[in-house]
């Protein structure tokens, strides 16, 4: 499997395309208004308790207060019977250093902890924890002891004594990386954190500040999702191409051949087609190879996907047909998780099948689907209705919320109400105000299409309604309203 990665930036925003195989698999926008903070360690203060739900909101500088829960002030890995509440840990007007664990998602505001890490492109560096973890995606047991060995003499050699070591987690992309290597990446967090620590301690600092900014996403591009299969990276922008080498020269010299400025006239995510894959990855509709379709719908709870088998008729039968519409599906499914990435509660309703072996396989084929996912995701199986649900972290915005808006006109119902419906609603509002003031004259202002309907197929029931009333109802296009929004002007 081939891949690469592409860049296109310009003062407003950046964007990264992963393409693997000529087929786009994820996206990544950050707007330069709206920088994603996932990651930032901020001195924030407290400015809401909440007891009743053992959390508390702090001010960190951000439109939104940000939130965090009992467990993530409380030292990891505290026994259940010594866990204190929120009112003994926080009390309003306090001081603390956070870490955003999750961006400001609609009208959430961010999600933070007190239990800081900062990452290197193998290892995250914990100071306050002194535990190594090896990532579960490493899966061959030599390996993990052998990595784990490494970290564990290089930390003890770096912590001073007397003071506690620091905790890490080995990455993925540490598997086979050599010892040198590793301990270049330990050298270099214990540098950074050190420069952190300073910084926090600064007693002459505001009361809310950024003490640490992660990386901008074109080079946490190159930290975080960099693996060997990618062949190349390139990037639209010269001065920008610069800093990349810059940053892969100190830290990654092994990726320093893959990475490439990109002089073409021709607009680079037009190469592999990324952006028509975008445009599509904001509709509901997915069309499959074989005919047949996902429809996926985004709400504030969570994503629902149907599968539908669509113009696909097979070739043997009506079971063998919907079998393979999933297997299709389920391949499809991880990818647009991926690629939309839509995150929190996942429902998928796959088409019912008869044959429990082809039920299993269709589990296997997403189990395996989803292992590609860099994002912490839990496959909880069927339901009693024949659902899968999984949940899948989230941690910024999806690309529907970062690209879009709530609709005005529907006001993100995704539905309107129809031309009839509304001339039914003048009819019953004409007859309030009728029983409420009775002028002479009713003037109705409303769309095209509803007035047109109100003078030919609703002409009847105006003509009954005019005498009942025994008053004129006269008509007037609105040519700006939308198809819901009319007036009733008494006269």
């Amino acid at each position: 499997m081939s891949g690469e990665v592409l860049i296109n930036l310009t003062p407003m925003e950046t964007r990264v395309a992963v393409v693997e195989n000529g087929v786009l698999q994820e996206a990544f926008v950050e707007r330069s208004r709206r920088l994603g903070i996932v990651g930032n360690i901020y001195k924030g203060k407290v400015v809401r308790v909440l007891p009743g739900m053992q959390a508390a909101f702090i001010d960190i500088g951000l439109e939104r207060a940000a939130f965090i829960h009992a467990h993530e002030v409380m030292p990891a890995n505290t026994p259940a019977s010594e866990q204190l509440s929120i009112n003994q840990l926080l009390q309003e007007g306090r001081s603390l250093v956070v870490q955003v664990t999750k961006d400001p998602i609609g009208t959430k505001g961010a999600r933070l902890t007190t239990h800081l890490s900062v990452p290197s492109r193998y290892l995250v560096y914990m100071p306050d924890s002194a535990h190594i973890g090896v990532s579960q995606r490493i899966e061959d047991a030599e390996e993990r002891e052998r990595l784990r060995a490494i970290v564990e003499q290089e930390q003890a050699q770096t912590s001073h004594e007397g003071s506690h070591p620091p905790g890490f987690i080995i990455r993925t992309a540490a598997e086979g990386a050599s010892s040198d290597e590793l301990c270049n990446d330990i050298r270099f967090l214990h540098r950074l954190w050190n420069k952190i620590d300073a910084r926090r301690a600064r007693p002459a600092s505001p009361a809310v500040s950024l003490i640490y900014g992660d990386l901008p996403l074109f080079m946490r591009i190159l930290r975080d999702v960099m693996r060997d299969d990618i062949e190349r990276v390139r990037i639209d922008s010269r001065e920008n191409h610069a800093r990349l080498m810059e940053f892969a020269r100190e830290f990654m010299p092994d990726m320093l051949d893959k990475v490439e400025y990109y002089p073409g006239e021709r607009p680079i995510f037009d190469l592999f087609s990324v952006e028509d894959e975008l445009q599509r990855a904001l509709e509901r509709k997915v069309q499959l190879k074989s005919g047949g379709y996902l429809v996926v719908d985004q709400t504030e709870a969570m994503t629902t996907i149907d599968i539908n088998t669509g113009a696909f008729v097979g070739h043997r039968n009506l079971e063998e047909t919907i079998f393979k519409t999933n297997l299709e599906a389920a391949t499809a499914i991880a990818r647009q998780l991926r690629l939309r990435n839509l995150g929190g509660i996942i429902i998928i309703d796959f088409i019912d099948m008869e044959d429990a072996e082809h039920r299993r396989q269709v589990m296997r084929v997403l189990e395996r689907a989803m292992e590609r996912d860099r994002a912490k995701t839990k496959l909880t199986g069927v339901t009693e209705l024949g659902l899968v649900q999984l949940t899948r972290k989230r941690t910024r915005e999806s690309l529907e919320q970062v690209l879009c808006e709530s609709c005005p006109v529907c006001h993100n119902r995704g539905t309107l109400k129809t031309a009839e419906t509304v001339c039914y609603e003048i009819f019953r509002e004409i007859l309030r105000e009728e029983r409420a003031y009775g002028p002479d004259t009713y003037m109705v202002l409303a769309a095209q299409n509803v007035v047109d309907r109100l003078l030919d197929e609703e002409s009847t029931a105006v003509a009954d309604l005019e005498s009942f009333i025994g008053k004129p109802i006269r008509f007037q296009v609105e040519h700006h309203y939308t198809q819901e929004q009319y007036d009733i002007v008494l006269m």
